[in-house]
């Protein structure tokens, strides 16, 4: 059992950045590896970013990519996702999902366990 806690959402000018982090409970959060959805209102939840267990393997959505940065430390038991270059479409409720084993890191329905989501506000 994981349990996961976001926060660090809030609203910012585009252009600007926030840090977003997932705080896990439990002892097998370094076996999981780990990833970032976002929901914006009307919209389906959508892959942003995911980390391998070891932090050795990222991946990151093409509208994301080179703008944020997913991280870990597992001795915190927590993951980050770093957003640097915010724009407008950016605004959504931010969730961290723990990954179940063998799975492919995209399709939300592949996740175990699921924070309750943090906002993020981008104003243009």
């Amino acid at each position: 059992q994981v349990q996961l806690v976001e926060s660090g959402g809030g609203l910012v000018q585009a252009g600007g950045s926030l840090r977003l982090s997932c705080a896990a409970s439990g002892r097998t959060f370094s076996s999981y590896a780990m990833g970032w959805f976002r929901q914006a209102p009307g919209k389906e939840r959508e892959f942003v970013a995911a980390i391998s267990w070891s932090g050795g393997s990222t991946y990151y959505a093409d509208s994301v990519k080179g703008r944020f940065t997913i991280s870990r430390d597992n001795a915190k038991n927590t993951v980050y996702l770093q957003m640097n270059s915010l724009k407008p479409e950016d605004t959504a409720v931010y969730y961290c999902a723990a990954l179940t084993p063998g799975s492919s890191v995209q399709p939300p329905n592949e996740y175990d366990y699921w924070g309750q989501g943090t906002q993020v506000t981008v104003s243009s």
